[in-house]
């Protein structure tokens, strides 16, 4: 069941785009502003509205952390801002001044890739405010793009129809033809699900465009394969050009809005329809869900923003850990903090760790006396509760921060014998002797091994090694 449960009603013109946080709401509008929420009462932020942009904006999105807010323009730039206090950090060009439509932050945050209205795409390196990589799409504009969970490719989508799938040094590595009359909006779920064919994990992408449809594909981002598109079904449900869609942080649900007037949620693994809200009065231009709460926002030309309350299974804590891992647990904000306490049944913390500003650095720290001497909790019980979730969180760093040159390529699990072959990378021996007696092609760049020869790597071993023993301490 989806209950609407509030709308904004702030802006003076067409909603263009919404973004969440795990504390704030963010939308932006062709009134020029962009307008910041809490999410605890939907009361707007201080410094909201954000203004600076020349003319309309088109679309805004957090990072990672929830620290910083994009925003694209038609006035050729996109802006980072602080959402601590509204400061605008920095204002980024697009070549050539083209209006910007879309943006997105990488997974770590190290990137923002723009897209523009005469095909350009830019990667933004965040630390030095600078281009990273230049790129153009074939013909249209750009409307759409997504990254892969793991930062390294992302996919675009564009007014000519196509779906590009780029890799991060902007090279193009795969065009699919993919709505007739242009895509509108493409995402990307962070859950990888299994393909029985062949047995590797592939993950789920949805896209839409002016011909009505949501169609959902499988994609594989594997540096040693390539990059594999699968069809996989399209969604009918909407009787005029899909503008928006997104999936839940699962990966269950997909939403989708409409020129219709219509937000429809659809199940993912059956593609069937769950929810037909109807409740704008004009064309549905943007969706999103929450990342910790079972809320969905939609917004429209009439104006407005609805959020709606869905009556969902929460997920469990074990799932909130998969999906904070995007970001490194040193890394979260204090809201991913109190996301995480609130996932672990402990949401009565959350005001004493805000108050004492515990972040992710903070709370990797804790030890028995702090939690006892500096944040005062009396109850022996209750202390070894909290740090039983945190060391079942410092685990879970263990397993997820891997440095990944002691990942076999083939495998990407943790290396136990690596042999360097005649390309000049390193495998598990075992995976990489499978592979060469199917093939005599280099599973990095897939050019023919001038040798079947395998070096035993004696120093990738000793360094793999060594950094077991540290995670043993």
């Amino acid at each position: 069941m989806a209950t609407l449960i509030h709308t904004l009603a702030d802006h003076s013109d067409d909603v263009n785009y919404c973004a969440f946080s795990s504390s704030c709401l963010a939308t932006c509008s062709l009134d020029k502003t962009i307008r910041v929420y809490s999410l605890s009462s939907f009361s707007e932020l201080p410094y909201s509205p954000l203004e600076g942009h020349a003319y309309a904006v088109h679309c805004c999105c957090f990072s990672p952390s929830g620290r910083e807010l994009a925003s694209c323009s038609t006035d050729g730039t996109a802006a980072l801002w602080d959402t601590r206090d509204g400061r605008r950090l920095a204002v980024l060009p697009q070549p050539g001044a083209s209006p910007v439509r879309v943006c997105r932050f990488s997974p770590h945050a190290a990137y923002l890739l723009a897209g523009a209205a005469d095909g350009s795409v830019v990667l933004w390196n965040l630390r030095a405010l600078k281009p990273y990589r230049l790129g153009k799409v074939k013909g249209g504009s750009l409307m759409a793009c997504a990254f892969s969970p793991n930062g390294n490719f992302f996919v675009t989508g564009s007014s000519s129809g196509d779906l590009t799938i780029w890799d991060d040094k902007m090279r193009c590595l795969y065009n699919e033809k993919a709505h007739d009359l242009g895509v509108t909006c493409c995402d990307i779920s962070s859950h990888p699900v299994s393909d029985s064919e062949n047995g590797f994990k592939y993950f789920q992408m949805a896209s839409c465009g002016q011909d009505n449809k949501i169609k959902l594909w499988l994609i594989l981002f594997a540096d040693f394969l390539g990059v594999q598109l699968k069809y996989k079904c399209t969604l009918d449900g909407h009787s005029a050009p899909v503008l928006a869609c997104a999936f839940s942080c699962d990966g269950q649900m997909i939403v989708s809005g409409s020129v219709d007037k219509c937000v429809i949620i659809y199940e993912t693994s059956t593609g069937n329809t769950l929810h037909t809200l109807s409740q704008h009065t004009r064309y549905v231009t943007t969706c999103a869900f929450a990342p910790h709460s079972p809320l969905l926002a939609t917004g429209s030309m009439d104006k407005t923003v609805h959020i709606w309350q869905l009556d969902l299974k929460q997920p469990c804590a074990g799932d909130t850990v998969e999906n904070e891992s995007k970001v490194a647990v040193e890394d979260w904000s204090e809201d991913d903090v109190s996301a995480w306490l609130c996932a672990q049944d402990l949401a009565d913390f959350v005001g004493l760790f805000k108050t004492n500003n515990i972040d992710g650095k903070e709370l990797l720290n804790l030890t028995k006396e702090n939690l006892a001497n500096e944040l005062k909790i009396e109850s022996l019980g209750l202390r070894s509760k909290v740090l039983q979730k945190i060391e079942e969180l410092r685990m879970t760093m263990v397993s997820v921060s891997v440095p990944d040159e002691f990942l076999c390529p083939i495998t990407r699990e943790l290396m136990n014998d690596p042999v360097i072959a005649t390309d000049g990378y390193s495998y598990e021996r075992e995976a990489m002797e499978n592979w060469i007696s199917n093939r005599r092609s280099s599973p990095m760049t897939n050019l023919p091994l001038h040798s079947l020869m395998l070096t035993p790597n004696r120093t990738l071993k000793m360094a793999i090694s060594r950094w077991l023993e540290t995670q043993q301490k």
